[in-house]
């Protein structure tokens, strides 16, 4: 699992600094998570191949985690792009890109499916085979939603020695890498646990982007492998943070701590602050494991 922050900064882009993106790769899957301006350049730098993702995640309709989409969308026309793009954001974000595309006489000649979201809840936006993509509703000044990707549970390992102990045959492989037990021509019954070791450990990433202190959200992303969550305050304006519906850095800890997360991310820096160390600091003293968010930062787990 892999995670390249490209921009992590709250409300106006700076010469030095991109507001939110990031791209998760997970088992082989690429996705991009919320679209600031300036991603497609820092998709670019950071060399993520356009043609790559197939998915994209917006989480509000603020302007600092979705303006960078139209851009990115025309371009990917400019570029001849055949396969489909999936959007998926809150209601409203079909109509804006749309207005653009029209406004622009800008359509795209490649396939672009909106899969827009109202609930309330957490539900599931995406699975496949490999992997699976919740909600994660957060408490934000609009509707606003983070997001769980989650691996699915590989095949079991086969353990080579004990199948070839008793001779079985190859065509069975397939099925005891899924579970199942054996029963050799002499009727004997082989357990699966004694032909095959547990599959690597699934990982999971748990993406909270703007948001306000809020523990509902904790059964949803506990013991997830990294959680991001935005640290927009240090505790000299911890005052902001019910005001604005964002989260300081102590508050992000908490989360993490209470949800038993393996490693906490924090970003969606306040501006005004010159050393972003200071929110790794804060979070320190209520939990261990916290990593610095910042544009062009790669993350591997």
């Amino acid at each position: 699992m892999k995670l390249t922050i490209l921009g992590c900064y709250s409300a106006t882009p700076r010469t030095f600094t991109n507001p939110t993106s990031q791209v998760l790769e997970i088992n082989n899957h690429i996705f991009l998570i919320d679209c600031g301006e300036g991603t497609q350049v820092e998709l670019r730098r950071n060399k993520i191949k356009f043609s790559r993702i197939k998915h994209v995640f917006i989480s509000h309709l603020h302007g600092d985690h979705f303006f960078g989409l139209i851009g990115l969308v025309s371009t990917f026309r400019m570029l001849g792009r055949e396969t489909p793009l999936h959007i998926h954001g809150p209601k409203g974000i079909k109509e804006v890109i749309t207005l653009q595309l029209k406004l622009s006489s800008s359509w795209t000649d490649y396939p672009l499916h909106f899969h827009e979201l109202t609930n309330p809840e957490s539900e599931i936006v995406f699975e496949n085979e490999k992997v699976i993509v919740k909600t994660i509703p957060l408490q934000h000044r609009v509707y606003c939603n983070g997001f769980l990707f989650q691996e699915k549970p590989g095949d079991r390992k086969l353990l080579l020695n004990k199948v070839n102990e008793y001779s079985i045959d190859k065509v069975y492989y397939r099925s005891i890498k899924k579970g199942k037990d054996i029963t050799l021509d002499d009727g004997t019954v082989i357990s699966n646990t004694e032909l095959t070791d547990n599959p690597k450990p699934i990982k999971s990433y748990a993406y909270c982007s703007d948001t306000k202190y809020d523990e509902a959200k904790i059964p949803l992303i506990n013991l997830s492998t990294v959680l991001y969550h935005e640290s927009t305050f240090l505790e000299s304006h911890k005052h902001l943070c019910a005001k604005t519906g964002h989260s300081s850095a102590i508050e992000a800890a908490t989360i993490a701590k209470k949800a038993n997360v393996g490693t906490l991310i924090l970003g969606h820096y306040s501006t005004r602050y010159d050393d972003i160390e200071l929110f790794r600091s804060e979070a320190k003293t209520v939990f261990d494991n916290v990593e610095i968010g910042d544009d062009g930062k790669v993350f591997e787990f």
